[in-house]
């Protein structure tokens, strides 16, 4: 099971029409609800199971600039400064905290790499800074080794996902905005190829613009529209621990650990750069676009051959609108954490930081990662099809940049100047022009 999450309350009733409905409960699709309920839109987001119920709860709760893609970094530092006033705006501890984010590096070619970077981000006038042995011993104390040096910045944070999300859909609720869980939609109708109506297992909702926030089932959506958008899963898997006092307060992410400080008095730890890639039917089917960022992030990631193939080939990719759908058949996707890799994120932070070594694991969970071929997230329109929007594939990223990326996806919608340039995560970069829905 999932992390605990704070209970929304559903809307009984279905709304006949809405300006737009958000198909997706997770930290993109809530967010862009929250913004447009502050614009005065008419907004209903439906969700097939519970808000936050997947991957949106499960990531590491890191809310950061540094090291993150060059297109993302202006979304990362608009959401960073939404994320100070979170609380006040929605009425509730959120957990936030810029307590600071360090990357540890074990190497100079590491760290050669971040200067690298760091060159490249100086645009945005990040306060990230490359940091050398002594001062990193004197940022992160106690650790067993001498590092090479750390991407230090000061003023990045974390959140606790478990909160935040549930709180912005109350507060979204709170303006107008209708929340219906439970409730999954099956797909969308278009009157002279554009946008109409979306087709829910309860009804349909008429309406002028359609966005997926779909995380991982957004493909299978898309695919059942005749809209082919690449996008692949892998499991992450993530522990947290009960109270310590002691360590530090900022996130850190070593070469194959990292954690951060709870709200709770624990700590949230995953081994990084290991993830788990199923081989599965799309495995197959997209190994021509994906084929690049296998072999670049191969030492990132562990094939499983089994798991996973048999039960998504056995997933339907075409329905009818008055028919159930797969995701009525799966509310949540809950997948079981690794328990191997789980234990060697503990054991490799506590050989770094021995102070861990009495951590108790409170929990561990697995989390379905949304995954694009470039590993940036698409966040604007499908072209071919008028009136139908699409923010997905933000590839274990989308937590610290979704309010950020709620706010572009709102701006685009409503057709008003957006807050950064859209044009990196556009859908058309995949050659999604070429897509076709029957009106």
């Amino acid at each position: 099971m999932g992390p605990e999450l704070i209970a929304v309350e559903s809307d009984e009733g279905l709304p006949s029409h809405a300006d737009v409905v958000i198909i997706g409960g997770g930290i993109a699709g809530v967010s862009t609800l929250l913004a447009l309920a502050e614009q005065g839109v008419s907004a209903v987001l439906v969700e097939k199971g519970r808000l936050a119920g997947e991957q949106s709860s499960r990531n590491w709760g890191f809310c950061r600039t540094q090291g993150r893609d060059l297109a993302e970094v202006p979304l990362a530092i608009e959401s960073l400064r939404q994320w100070d006033g979170m609380a006040e705006r929605v009425g509730g501890e959120v957990g936030f905290r810029r307590a600071g984010a360090c990357y540890l590096c074990e190497t100079p070619h590491e760290v050669a790499a971040y200067e690298a970077w760091l060159d490249a981000a100086r645009e945005w006038q990040v306060r990230s800074r490359v940091l050398g042995p002594d001062e990193v011993d004197a940022l992160v104390p106690g650790s067993s080794r001498r590092w090479a040096g750390a991407l230090y910045t000061d003023n990045d944070g974390r959140a606790e996902p478990q909160l935040a999300v549930p709180l912005m859909a109350q507060a979204a609720r709170r303006m107008g905005a209708v929340v219906v869980t439970g409730c999954a939609a099956r797909g969308f109708e278009t009157t002279a190829g554009r946008i109409s109506g979306v087709v829910t297992e309860r009804g349909l909702i008429s309406c002028d613009a359609a966005v997926l926030a779909g995380g991982a089932w957004s493909r299978l959506f898309c695919g059942n529209m005749g809209i082919e958008f690449p996008q692949l899963k892998i499991l992450g898997s993530v522990m947290r621990t009960e109270k310590l006092d002691g360590p530090p307060e900022l996130a850190v992410a070593g070469p194959d650990f990292a954690f951060r400080k709870r709200r709770d008095g624990g700590y949230t730890v995953a081994r990084r750069n290991m993830y788990e890639a199923f081989v599965v039917p799309d495995s197959f089917r997209l190994l021509p676009q994906f084929f690049g960022a296998a072999i670049r992030n191969r030492h990132e990631f562990r094939l499983r051959l089994f798991g996973r193939f048999r039960e998504e080939a056995r997933i339907p990719r075409r329905w009818a609108m008055d028919e159930a759908s797969p995701f009525e058949a799966t509310r949540v996707l809950d997948p079981e954490p690794n328990s191997a890799i789980v234990e060697e994120s503990r054991a490799n932070l506590v050989r770094a930081f021995p102070a861990f070594a009495p951590a108790k694991i409170a929990q561990a969970w697995g989390g379905l990662i949304d995954s694009t071929p470039d590993s940036v997230p698409v966040i604007g329109p499908v072209n071919a099809v008028p009136g139908f929007f699409l923010m997905s594939g933000f590839s274990g990223h989308g937590f610290g940049i979704g309010p950020g990326a709620g706010r572009l996806m709102a701006e685009l919608v409503m057709g008003v100047a957006p807050v950064v340039d859209p044009v990196p995560f556009r859908f058309e970069r995949f050659g999604g022009e070429t897509a076709r829905v029957a009106a």
